[in-house]
């Protein structure tokens, strides 16, 4: 009996400290959101929000990219097509003629089949790759411009955060959010 008593007397004093540290992690943390609170209801944050997508499409330069890829795709297209073009014209004339070839010339035509079925599809992994590096190079400056105009009108403004909604970055808009983008295009000088 004075076993189980000692036992429950210890797990009491323990709930005891237990509830006691609780309390004192609460009001400390109470006391650390008030103060940030009032830490933040003195300086005045200022949040704009912007559509860069809706800029990049409106940008003048962007069509021009958009040309300057599609000439891109048209000659690794074009070149795809005379492979697999080869291709087809090899594998034609190994069916045509399979009946009367040797083993060696068979084998010979079989390895060169698959050697340039290789090739083909190496040609399309490094299309796409270069495909896309070509993209970049060629959005990177549209992109820079967009970036240094939010930056120009972020600090003209003196907004402390602009949030780009067409990027994701922004789960909540209030409806006394301001939208910058009318004041990024006017920079760029963008009438649309």
């Amino acid at each position: 009996m004075y076993l189980c008593g000692s036992i429950v007397l210890k797990n009491r004093v323990k709930s005891l400290k237990v509830n006691k540290m609780n309390k004192l992690f609460k009001v400390l943390f109470l006391g650390v959101a008030l103060f940030v609170m009032s830490g933040v209801a003195q300086a005045q944050v200022k949040i704009a929000h912007v559509n860069t997508a809706e800029i990049l499409d409106a940008m003048p330069d962007k069509a021009k990219a958009e040309k300057s890829l599609e000439k891109y795709y048209g000659e690794l297209q074009s070149q795809l097509e005379t492979m697999a073009k080869e291709y087809q014209t090899k594998m034609q004339d190994y069916e045509a003629n399979q009946a009367t070839m040797s083993n060696l010339v068979k084998q010979s035509k079989e390895k060169e089949i698959v050697d340039l079925q290789t090739r083909i599809q190496q040609f399309q992994v490094n299309a796409e790759g270069e495909f896309e590096n070509k993209r970049a190079e060629l959005l990177k400056p549209i992109l820079d411009k967009i970036q240094n105009a939010i930056n120009a009108v972020g600090k003209e403004k003196g907004y402390t955060y602009v949030l780009d909604l067409a990027t994701g970055a922004a789960v909540f808009v209030g409806d006394n959010a301001v939208d910058c983008t009318k004041d990024v295009k006017a920079k760029l000088g963008i009438t649309k």
